[in-house]
This record gives C-alpha cells, sequence and structure tokens, in this order.
C-alpha cells in the first residue's frame, strides 16, 4: 500500500506486543492495535505454518521450492538431456530402385536376404522435437508425438556411426535379433507417407546408408506392425516393454586408422522455455467497533477469531489455485497455473479403479518414473483419503510377510523364498507435514494426504517436487508474498465507524517438465 494512499501527519508507529507481529499468535484471542493504520505486515513464513494438514500441497511448496520473481510474468528454461536421444525409427528402406514405406522385409538390390558386407539404404524418423528435446508422455493425446512429426526429423546420425536395428523372424514379432550398420552417407529426404502406421503423410525422415557390419537370420525389420507399416502412434506405449525394440540406437562409432576430420557434427538443442504468471489474491473483511468492542462468549474477542479464520481461509484459495487453477486472462484478471490442470494437459496420465491391485500401481511405476526420461526422485504423491488409506493397507498387507514364491535348489535347506517389495516402511515429518515412506522395486516413494483432492477426479497426483516453485512477486523492494494490510479502512482514517483489513498474495505457481509429474484418474 502505497503511503499516499491515507495521508496522515501522525507518525507510523511499530507494533508492539499487543499487535499482530509480536503478541497475536492467532488462537491466543489478543486483540490488535489499532493505533497502527498504514502498516504492512509481512506474514510469509509464519503464514505458512498455519493449518498444515489442510494444505500440504501449498506447505511443500512454498517452503521447498519459493523462489521469488521480479515479473508477473515470469519466464523459466528447461533442460532434457540427449544422452539417450540417438535413436529413431526404420520407415523404410530402398530396394534398389525406390523407397519401400509399406513393407517391413529387408532386401539387397538383388531382392536376396541382406547379408554381411551389402549397402543398406534405411529411411529414419524420429518420435521427439529436436528442439528442446521435447518427448511424449505416456498416454497423455493432447501433446503426442508421433514418428515423423514436424521438427522431429534426426539430425544425430553421421559418417562412421554405428546403428543397431532390430529384427523379427516375422512383421510384428518378437525382436529375436539385430543388424549393425556402419554409416557411409546421411542425406535429406522428401517428406514419406506414414499415415498407414498412424503418422503423418508428410513425415520428417532422414535416409541413412550404411554397410552391414553383422547380419540377421530375421528378415523383419522390428519398427514395423505386423501390417507390414511403421509403428508411429508411440504416446501410449510402453518404453521398455513396447518401444525400445523398435527402435534403432547409435551404439557407437568407427574410424579408419590415419583418417581426417569429419568435418561437420550434429547440434544438440537441449533447452526449451515456458511462462507462468502471478495471481493476486485478497482476502478482506470488516467488522463495526461496537463489534468490536462487545465481549462474547466462548471466544471472548470475535475480531481475534475471525482473524485466525481469515487467514486460514487465505491459505486454503493458495492451496485449491495450487491445485486446480488454470493459467490464463479473464477481463484482465491473471489466474496462475495449477498442477492437476497442468498435469492432465501435458503430463503422464494413469487410471484408477477400486480394483486396482499391487501388480497395476507397481505397473504404473514403471512407466512413470522411467529412468530415459524421468530421472529425479524427488516426487510427493498427494492422495485423496480413499487411495491414502488404500496404499497403507496394500504396504501392510504386503510388508515381508507373505511368501509369494520359492525356488527349490538342490536341498531343501536351500530353498529360496520370497517375498513382495512393496512395504510401508515409516512415516515421518517433512516440513511439519506427515509423511508416509512407501518402499517399492522403483524406490521409495513419499506419499501425503490431500483432502483437497477428495471429491475431485483426481485419486493421486504425483508432483516432482525439483519440478515445481512457487514465485511470489518481489521487486523494487516491493514484497508481494503474504502480507497482511492493517487499518486500510478504520474510524481515523474513513469517517466510517469500522475497522477492515486485508491479507494479500501476488503469487503464481511454476510447473516444468510434464514428464516428471503424474495423475491418476
Amino acid at each position: 500500500m502505497a503511503d499516499t494512499s491515507y495521508p496522515s501527519t501522525t507518525p507510523l508507529f511499530l507494533a508492539t506486543s499487543t499487535g499482530l507481529s509480536e503478541g497475536y499468535g492467532a488462537s491466543q484471542g489478543s486483540s490488535l492495535s489499532t493505533g497502527d493504520l498504514r502498516r504492512r505486515y509481512d506474514f510469509s513464513e509464519r503464514f505458512s505454518e498455519l493449518s498444515i494438514a489442510q494444505t500440504p500441497f501449498f506447505r511443500l511448496v512454498s517452503q521447498i521450492a519459493k523462489k521469488p520473481t521480479d515479473d508477473p510474468e515470469f519466464k523459466f528454461t528447461e533442460k532434457r538431456q540427449s544422452w539417450m536421444k540417438r535413436y529413431a525409427y526404420v520407415v523404410g528402406y530402398h530396394n534398389g530402385s525406390a523407397a519401400v514405406h509399406n513393407n517391413a522385409t529387408l532386401h539387397d538390390t538383388s531382392n536376396d536376404a541382406i547379408a554381411a558386407g551389402a549397402e543398406v539404404a534405411v529411411y529414419m524418423a524420429a518420435d521427439y522435437e529436436s528442439a528442446g528435446n521435447i518427448q511424449n508422455v505416456y498416454n497423455n493425446a493432447n501433446t503426442k508425438i508421433a514418428v515423423g512429426d514436424t521438427g522431429t526429423a534426426p539430425e544425430f546420425f553421421q559418417v562412421n556411426q554405428i546403428v543397431r536395428i532390430n529384427t523379427s523372424a516375422e512383421a510384428g514379432g518378437v525382436i529375436s535379433d539385430y543388424l549393425l550398420m556402419r554409416v557411409t552417407e546421411v542425406a535429406a529426404q522428401s517428406a514419406a507417407d506414414l499415415s498407414g502406421g498412424g503418422g503423418s503423410a508428410t513425415a520428417e525422415v532422414k535416409k541413412v546408408t550404411g554397410k552391414l557390419l553383422r547380419s540377421s537370420s530375421d528378415s523383419e525389420l522390428g519398427s514395423f506392425s505386423s501390417s507390414n507399416v511403421p509403428i508411429c502412434e508411440v504416446y501410449d506405449r510402453e518404453i521398455h516393454s513396447q518401444l525400445e525394440g523398435q527402435r534403432s540406437y547409435v551404439v557407437g562409432n568407427s574410424y579408419e586408422e590415419g583418417s581426417g576430420l569429419l568435418g561437420k557434427t550434429w547440434k544438440d538443442s537441449p533447452y526449451s522455455t515456458g511462462y507462468g504468471q502471478t495471481q493476486i489474491f485478497r482476502n478482506e473483511f470488516g467488522m463495526t467497533n461496537t463489534a468490536r468492542a462487545t465481549v462474547l462468549k466462548y471466544e471472548p474477542n470475535e475480531w481475534a477469531r475471525v482473524w485466525k479464520d481469515k487467514l486460514i481461509e487465505h491459505k486454503w484459495d493458495l492451496e485449491q489455485a495450487g491445485l486446480f487453477s488454470k493459467q490464463g486472462s479473464s477481463d484482465s484478471v491473471a489466474h496462475t497455473q495449477g498442477a492437476v490442470d497442468y498435469v492432465m494437459q501435458f503430463g503422464n496420465t494413469f487410471s484408477w479403479s477400486t480394483s486396482k491391485t499391487a501388480d497395476d500401481f507397481l505397473d504404473d511405476m514403471s512407466k512413470y518414473q522411467d529412468p530415459r526420461y524421468n530421472q529425479d526422485k524427488a516426487t510427493v504423491f498427494f492422495c485423496d483419503t480413499a487411495v491414502y488409506n488404500w496404499l497403507h493397507k496394500l504396504g501392510g498387507y504386503f510388508k515381508q510377510n507373505i511368501q509369494i514364491g520359492q525356488v527349490a535348489k538342490e536341498s531343501q535347506a536351500d530353498t529360496q523364498l520370497f517375498g513382495a517389495d512393496l512395504a510401508v516402511t515409516g512415516r515421518k515429518k517433512v516440513m511439519g507435514l506427515d509423511m508416509t515412506t512407501i518402499s517399492t522395486v522403483y524406490g521409495d516413494i513419499n506419499v501425503t494426504r490431500c483432502i483437497a483432492l477428495d471429491g475431485s477426479p483426481v485419486k493421486i497426483l504425483g508432483v516432482n517436487l525439483n519440478n515445481v516453485k512457487y514465485r511470489p512477486l518481489v521487486g523494487n523492494g516491493v514484497n508481494r508474498d503474504t502480507s497482511i494490510y492493517v487499518g486500510v479502512q478504520t474510524l481515523e482514517n474513513s469517517g466510517i465507524d469500522k475497522r477492515v483489513d486485508m491479507i494479500l498474495t501476488e503469487a503464481g505457481f511454476e510447473f516444468m517438465m510434464p514428464e516428471s509429474h503424474a495423475i491418476w484418474t
């Protein structure tokens, strides 16, 4: 609040022990000082201590991942590593006279099964955007990237690279062998028609020519389906069990002794940008001075009671916005981004039902926490009450107390027993919040109850705290994080026989790397 709002010759008094900054203590019922009419109290740190169990998302994000911004429209940069991105799908081959995109059987120029030493020309396409290394996330059609989409041409192929191409005995069959090819030429290629496999009719491809170092008894390429068309719809497929077998990877390079410089390299573009915006949250409350002076039963100081409730209400508003808001502007009013909307639009999505088993849950975890694209282990799972109870019951049931299999060795004494690796291993306090650790084969997961999800379609919200930020607006000596404006209207400054105070926060939530977040609905 600018000093010019309420001009006065009265000096600005600091709060005393009867005021908010020292002696309020919310639940203690002490009265506020009425002499300080223009003081703004920065209450952001103490504010987070209120109603911790009711607002776990805001509590964790505001305390662990606070990053002030000096711009209400803040920008951020994402970085995705490229070490595991040098792969592509074979979407066609050259049979000696023409390109072929609708038959998975690889032939040489004589139409015989290809042999070691033969020259091969294959057409390669990728399923991620080269600028920013932006890839698919599991089961989210909103942002799906098909093989060969615009901006996906594999630019990393170079002469003398060794490329592994998986093969199978029949089209769409089990991968059982592989070819090795040393690249001798990389050329731009006019667009290929991959529409039969769910891709584009103008797919971006590269023509990669090379000599086979290793032949295969199989003639069918792994990247083709049983209908002899390339697999192009990949966004909803599991990486480890469905996609890896279809991908051709660079597996090194090989140079002739005494060879010169290649003269060129490939350009890595690991960065992409995004933006967020702050939102102004306000809670105003007033009371006549007559009501403030009246002593009541149960809680004698009504003003102090209202103060406590309004602080919790304000924090609840921030919790709800951090979860459910949708970024945008309407009627010149800015709205920040919420986690649920963000993850539903861009993140991993899974289904939930009451029939879900431990096996189903572990399958989901293997897809979500795949180290090929989700490398951080800083995820907290916010659960509604029903799922929170389900996870604890499941963990208790499997806590190393049930024999689920055995292997008999040479003697009975050598029999090895196996127990399920899904167990509640402990409870702890994280920033004052109750957190349960559940051990799985994919590492420990941290689970907390979030009552704001009760009654919503969201059952579990997995948020990687390394990729979310709380962004209060702070700049030019002005801190717009949660602050209390005391006496914005009083008898002294308005002539109206009442008192109005205000709680204000201008802040936003920043979400990055959608592949590191997940939602179960």
